[in-house]
């Protein structure tokens, strides 16, 4: 009995081995799948356009070229400084403005408001090109078409739906008992929430990573918005149009632009993936 308890165990245990030995397979040629074409963008970007022609996977030799093509001659620094305003102004205002509003909702009592949120909600169902035409026309009236008002001063009003829900739940997940002794200190609203706002690093880290990601990579609302104002072009606009105008003429040059705009969402990521795993995780559970 016990020959046949033992060797029952092992063929269990072998089992189990060989599961475990299939799944990290399986997910090791998911993740190849997924890299590899990265992977050929980013070889590619120090290829010779020879190179490419013989559809080359590696390099015969690493060139720099490419990249001094582009930011020598198409004077891509100004594209990436107006990229980078966009982008910080909106990593600072729009957590900033949705934890505010996340605040009042999570922390306070007033008449209406989960009237209120559920209205704010349901503004996530509207698709964003449903309100370009009205937007296009409020920019208009308000001069801000043609320079980078457009992108940065909206970040300042509400942040966004999805972040003031995620806001929301986190603190919903803090106990009161912090509000109710600050308020016996004497502390107002605002130093109550300034008590609490560090608390939400994790996911206000997580809004911020993504802000950065969407701000770096947008293409339509800067084509639309800045539309007849090279100068003040972000970098995705200024590589497809460069692109249809003949300025990035060949293969090599096109994929050391799209090298560099994938460069720093994926550096961002892998420095934060952790901090932007226990964000979402942690508002999950206290959600």
């Amino acid at each position: 009995m016990e020959n046949v308890a033992n060797e029952k165990f092992g063929n269990a245990k072998l089992h189990n081995v060989l599961v475990k030995v299939a799944q990290y397979l399986v997910l090791t040629l998911i993740a190849v799948f997924l890299a590899f074409p990265f992977f050929l963008l980013i070889m590619r970007s120090f290829m010779s356009q020879v190179d490419i022609n013989a559809a080359r996977i590696i390099p015969s030799k690493f060139t720099l070229d490419n990249y001094r093509k582009i930011f020598a001659e198409n004077n891509y620094f100004l594209y990436i400084f107006n990229t980078l305003k966009v982008v910080v102004f909106n990593m600072i205002f729009v957590p900033l403005s949705a934890s505010l509003c996340a605040y009042s909702f999570a922390r306070l009592n007033w008449k209406g408001r989960e009237f209120v949120f559920s209205c704010v909600l349901a503004t996530i169902m509207i698709p964003g090109t449903v309100l370009q035409i009205p937007l296009y026309s409020l920019f208009y009236k308000l001069g801000w078409l043609g320079n980078l008002k457009a992108l940065t001063i909206p970040a300042a009003f509400g942040g966004g739906a999805i972040n003031i829900f995620l806001l929301r739940q986190f603190l919903k997940g803090i106990p009161k008992e912090l509000d109710e002794a600050a308020t016996i200190d004497g502390a107002n609203i605002f130093k109550r929430y300034l008590l609490l706002l560090p608390l939400c690093s994790p996911i206000i880290i997580y809004i911020m990573v993504g802000t950065f990601s969407s701000g770096w990579s947008d293409f339509f609302g800067p084509l639309v918005y800045l539309s007849g104002s090279r100068e003040n072009y972000t970098l995705a606009v200024v590589i497809y149009t460069d692109s249809l105008s003949g300025q990035l003429a060949t293969a090599s040059l096109k994929m050391a632009a799209g090298a560099f705009m994938s460069f720093f969402p994926a550096i961002l990521f892998i420095l934060y993936q952790r901090r932007l795993i226990d964000g979402i995780m942690v508002g999950a559970v206290k959600g």
